[in-house]
């Protein structure tokens, strides 16, 4: 026999946490089923930990208005529960005249989308302020930041919990039957249980599609196609040459080898991007050759052996090789003609610092 529960969050990242508290906060029932053994495995602990300001969003999309949104509130939230995090700042630079009209789409794109600190830079004020980069432009984005991610998720964690939410790890979701009594999950793990819920929030990362397939009852037209990008990510060896973080202007579909400095002070160099057929973080270090050329565009500086690998990161793409870069997608009962659920995919980057703004616009798509 089932156990009956309100609300279902599968899916234990940072934006399952963010909704489950927000759902838990209103007043619901709420059960967090994560299929690995610690919640936070994949993409929410293999990224650059940036809180983004909201620069590169294409007008109205969901990606722009949760970021700025969830970005405001994200630095309140740290303020408030005294998550680690510092607003660091970051320089964004052409490294060439090619690159300057670029540099002023990204301006007036972050204008668009509210990011109304950013300030053009002059020569002697980039010298000043990053003198190892070599550039012939640059703007700041001090609204820029970074954060501990882990410790985010353990704040989201803490108050799902103390508002009687649950986090159940180990608990894979198998399938799901659409019903008028609710949706009926079978969830598998050492425990393996029925659950009959009133809500289900679809929030797996790259898994979603799949547990959606899963959903007798579903449309399977509602459900995107699955591709998978994998980044990598280099560390330099020695003290920080930089103050803030950099971001060369893209030149391809990603937003190129930027440079991200942690809370303890040390430089990453990442992520590249690739096409991938399978979730793999194994990682590839004939890339080096490319991160060396890459780097040295705007840190000519930069010593041969100074790299050194770090780690791998998957994005869950809802769109392949020459496709345009699709929005967040969320999908409502009015999405998809099934009351009490919603399903979210392609919840990559700006992801972590839309968190929140997320788990505001999931709860309003339930309703009371």
């Amino acid at each position: 026999m089932a156990e009956k529960i309100e609300c279902a969050v599968i899916g234990g990242g940072v934006v399952g946490l963010a909704i489950a508290r927000k759902l838990a906060m209103s007043g619901r029932e709420v059960v967090v089923l994560e299929a690995e053994e610690h919640f936070g495995t994949h993409t929410s602990s293999r990224n650059s930990e940036v809180m983004h300001a909201g620069i590169y969003y294409s007008t109205g999309s969901l990606k722009a208005r949760l970021c700025y949104a969830g970005r405001n509130a994200l630095y309140r939230y740290c303020a408030e529960h005294a998550v680690n995090h510092r607003r660091i700042g970051k320089v964004i630079v052409a490294c060439d005249e090619s690159e300057l009209a670029g540099l002023e789409k990204y301006r007036r794109q972050a204008e668009v989308n509210g990011c109304d600190d950013l300030r053009m830079l002059t020569q002697q004020e980039l010298e000043d302020m990053e003198p190892e980069v070599r550039c012939v432009a640059g703007f700041l984005s001090p609204s820029t930041g970074i954060i501990d991610a882990h410790g985010l998720m353990l704040a989201y964690l803490g108050d799902l919990e103390s508002h009687g939410g649950a986090l159940a790890l180990r608990s894979p979701v198998l399938s799901g039957r659409l019903s008028s009594e609710g949706i009926l999950l079978e969830v598998g793990g050492q425990e393996s249980m029925s659950l009959l819920c009133r809500t289900v929030v679809n929030s797996a990362g790259f898994n979603a599609q799949a547990v959606a397939r899963s959903f007798e009852g579903l449309a399977p037209v509602s459900v995107p196609s699955t591709y998978y990008a994998i980044g990598h990510y280099y560390g330099l060896s020695g003290k920080a040459p930089f103050n803030r973080l950099i971001y060369p202007v893209a030149r391809q579909d990603w937003l190129g080898v930027h440079v991200t400095i942690d809370l303890g002070g040390q430089v990453k160099f990442g992520p590249d991007f690739a096409w991938i057929d399978r979730i793999d973080y194994r990682f590839d270090e004939s890339r080096e050759a490319a991160f060396y050329k890459a780097i040295r565009r705007y840190y000519p500086g930069l010593k041969d052996n100074a790299l050194r690998p770090g780690y791998t990161g998957i994005r869950p793409k809802i769109h392949g090789p020459g496709e345009p870069a699709p929005d967040f997608v969320i999908q409502g009962p009015h999405d998809h003609g099934v009351p009490g659920l919603v399903n979210l995919y392609g919840i990559e980057s700006p992801g972590l610092t839309s968190s929140l703004a997320i788990g505001d616009y999931v709860t309003g798509l339930l309703g009371p």
